[in-house]
């Protein structure tokens, strides 16, 4: 970093998790976006752990799982132990145990072997006083889906308590009852249960989107495929608009620029938990197929696949776990958010987080040391040339700026954005989505 840091150059992030917003009026010298360039985090960075037990001993193993004691998972925490499996979070064996924990709350990281390895929101499984009771003793308890089927074995489990308060005023640096996650936290058992987990069943959710739920390591199987010399990741949690896409194809002809002769674009939607007033996954997918198909990307190949994590909006804290997941998936080079994982306050409706600090912290942070940083200048709607455009400081006046909640009122009401906004069938998608929310439920009397 110390050749870029050094000249002072401004840290600017390019709008990824908020939806629909695309223009900023605010610049020191220059107006760029912030690509982080995570090529390397030291040894073991790619080396992904699966905790998949072998196909041929998972009958006997599930035989054996019959006779354990049982906890079942909620959603979340099956998300959390599909992350787990599948290696995102490696080289996490399972369920944090309380040294991991406390790593992960105080240092941000785990340390394995004396290296700082950053995991910086809790992986974790809570558990009731009854529940906690059922265990005493046992080396080996078994895990049930929330449809109540053995889904895993956790091995020699170890109970602490759930510090809630701690837990969310470190994760969020906020307490407030009505954040979403902090919500699910205070709901959750007074007990955390760690461990190492092995999988006896494999994540499928016949939801007609299976098929791009790839590990890790098929992921990295996948990028060598087709021959990729660099991997960029988009990290999404909402739809994908006309400046997003003028942003990846920027990305791809910078890098190469940058000598690398067959960049691809991993286009990778959060498919977790999300608050309830987000864009659902299948939506979203939908309108990512559909700006594909329409080669809104450009010629740069395209990989689309689900990250399975659960989402927290812990901010700075979050972003840090989202691109070192993603570096696990074998992308090079992470594109990080204006406020990415960030949201309002549920007390006083302002950020809780400062709109720049997710990308700082992507520098600052040990285990990320070796990023790179790449600039891009910002889009926004031009209305001279009736599309999205780089922002250009020196006629801000053709810029024009349309909030997430206009757009949302547009989707809503089956109106057309500005035309070269977003690709007309994408728009379209989003328009069925958000006018079935206005529609009548049927009432059973």
């Amino acid at each position: 970093l110390g050749s870029i840091a050094t000249k002072s150059w401004p840290v600017w992030v390019f709008e990824s998790d908020f939806p629909f917003t695309f223009v900023f009026t605010m610049w020191r010298s220059a107006t760029v976006a912030v690509v982080a360039a995570l090529s390397t985090l030291g040894a073991g960075a790619f080396e992904v752990v699966e905790l998949f037990a072998p196909s041929s001993e998972r009958p006997a193993l599930l035989k054996a799982a019959e006779s354990l004691p049982k906890l079942a998972l909620n959603e979340e925490e099956m998300q959390w132990l599909h992350v787990l499996a599948e290696g995102w979070a490696s080289p996490l064996q399972g369920f944090m145990t309380e040294a991991e924990y406390l790593q992960c709350l105080h240092y941000e990281h785990v340390v394995v072997n004396g290296e700082f390895i950053p995991l910086p929101v809790p992986i974790t499984k809570t558990i009731t006083k009854a529940e906690k009771d059922s265990i005493a003793g046992a080396s080996k308890v078994a895990l049930t889906s929330p449809a109540g089927n053995i889904v895993a074995t956790l091995e020699q489990p170890e109970v602490f308590e759930h510090l809630k308060e701690e837990r969310a005023g470190r994760t969020f640096g906020i307490t407030h009852p009505d954040h979403p996650y902090i919500k699910m936290i205070n709901e959750g058992g007074d007990w955390l249960i760690g461990g190492k987990v092995t999988a006896l069943a494999d994540f499928k959710y016949d939801d007609g989107m299976d098929q791009f739920r790839l590990k890790p390591s098929e992921l990295q199987a996948k990028f060598k495929e087709l021959g990729a010399d660099a991997v960029f990741v988009f990290q999404l949690r909402n739809p994908v608009h006309n400046g997003h896409a003028l942003l990846m194809q920027d990305t791809a002809e910078k890098l190469k620029a940058k000598g690398y002769k067959k960049p691809v674009l991993w286009l990778s939607p959060l498919g977790g938990w999300t608050k309830d007033d987000d864009v659902p996954l299948k939506t979203r997918m939908d309108q990512h197929h559909a700006l594909i198909k329409n080669g809104v990307f450009g010629e740069t190949p395209v990989v689309l696949a689900i990250f399975p994590s659960p989402m927290l909006y812990a901010g700075p804290r979050e972003v840090q776990w989202h691109a070192y997941a993603r570096l696990n998936g074998g992308a090079t080079h992470y594109i990080v958010g204006r406020d990415p994982a960030g949201m309002k306050h549920p007390g006083t409706n302002e950020d809780i987080y400062h709109m720049w600090h997710g990308a700082k912290m992507l520098e600052l942070t040990p285990g990320l040391k070796k990023m790179q940083l790449l600039p891009f200048t910002f889009a926004a709607y031009d209305t001279k040339a009736g599309k999205m455009a780089f922002f250009d400081p020196k006629r801000k006046e053709d810029f024009v700026s349309i909030s997430g909640s206009k757009m949302r009122k547009l989707a809503r009401e089956g109106q057309t954005p500005p035309e070269g906004f977003m690709d007309p069938e994408g728009w379209s998608i989003l328009v069925k989505y958000y006018q079935s929310l206005e529609k009548p439920k049927n009432i059973d009397l």
